[in-house]
């Protein structure tokens, strides 16, 4: 397949060489909003470079995997739609509700592909705590604590572009719930702390999150998120029911230190970042778009699975702004 990338950033970056070196991906033209940034990693990977977006398309990919700026996915995907191309899209589908209800429109309207990527759907982990509920192994399922906390702050400039906390990064969370869970969130209730750095405060954002979920059997999930964990990347979730209990993201790099005598210390060689944690999830997650775009297998995680965890993540942030408990019912687009 000859496959197009949009953004050669970090993730873009990440994500080119694994496409570069898949079989099944028999050229890849890339190209960025920084055509140098694109060329050198063209250079470095093999592939071609593309002077702008227009020459993008012109290069007759047969897919299009975007890794762009936030702001940049919407338009990216609805013009890939038009064009008939399968899409590959970084969360978020756009930097609000209804810029994505918008572009999703867009790709049902054509009859299109997207795939989001959500990339913990193809983490080990999580997928055996997704069938391990599913299968009735931990009983019933009574309480969910899930937590994504960043080692260091993003870059400044980055904040304000970002969405926020809860759209930004505690999103992936959300997806977790409902996926590993298979229940609806029908209520939140969240809060939010800038006492961090004052990047956070001027952009209106928050550095540490916590939202109390009411799921539609009744079971409660709390999610918790902040960029300042000076420990390490830690990425968990704990499925708490009558029969059992199981964590996700347990492991000899978990940035974890016991406070107990003859516990286990903290780890010498923590997880620094998503990237190294996620590494096979995201490799896998761009294998299983291949097979989705060559009609092999079914859209693992499309536009409307993202819209159910950014509504999750619109309603916390209302909650958090009006100080309130709000039902999922109050957000569009369900």
């Amino acid at each position: 397949m000859r496959i197009a990338l949009a953004g050669t950033g970090r993730i873009g970056s990440a994500h080119a060489r694994t496409l570069a070196a898949h079989p099944k991906v028999s050229s890849l033209v890339v190209a960025d909003a920084d055509p140098e940034r694109a060329a050198a990693l063209a250079a470095r990977t093999g592939a071609e470079a593309a002077a702008d977006v227009d020459a993008l398309f012109a290069a007759e990919p047969e897919a299009l995997v975007v890794t762009a700026a936030t702001a940049a996915h919407a338009p990216l995907i609805a013009r890939a739609a038009r064009a008939g191309l399968p899409v590959f899209c970084e969360k978020p589908v756009a930097v609000d509700l209804p810029g994505t209800l918008a572009a999703l429109a867009e790709v049902e309207a054509a009859g299109t592909l997207l795939q989001l990527g959500f990339q913990r759907r193809f983490d080990a982990g999580y997928a055996a705590a997704r069938r391990a509920v599913r299968s009735g192994e931990l009983g019933r399922l009574h309480t969910v604590r899930a937590l994504s906390s960043d080692p260091a702050p993003p870059p400044p400039a980055y904040v304000p572009l970002s969405g926020g906390l809860f759209r930004d990064c505690l999103v992936h969370d959300f997806d977790m719930v409902r996926w590993v869970t298979g229940r609806e969130v029908t209520e939140v209730y969240a809060t939010g702390s800038d006492a961090g750095p004052a990047m956070f405060r001027e952009a209106g954002d928050v550095d540490t999150a916590a939202a109390l979920l009411t799921l539609e059997d009744g079971a409660l999930v709390t999610a918790t998120a902040t960029r300042c964990n000076g420990a390490g990347y830690d990425v968990r979730m704990e499925l708490a029911g009558e029969a059992g209990q199981l964590t996700v993201g347990l492991d000899a790099r978990a940035p974890l230190t016991s406070a107990e005598p003859g516990g286990p210390a903290a780890p010498q060689d923590p997880w620094p970042g998503f990237l190294e944690r996620f590494a096979p999830a995201y490799a896998a997650e761009l294998d299983a778009f291949l097979a989705v775009a060559r009609g092999e297998l079914a859209n693992p995680c499309d536009g409307r699975e993202a819209l159910a965890a950014l509504r999750i993540a619109e309603a916390c942030e209302v909650s958090r702004r009006e100080r309130r408990p709000v039902p999922l019912a109050e957000i569009p687009g369900g």
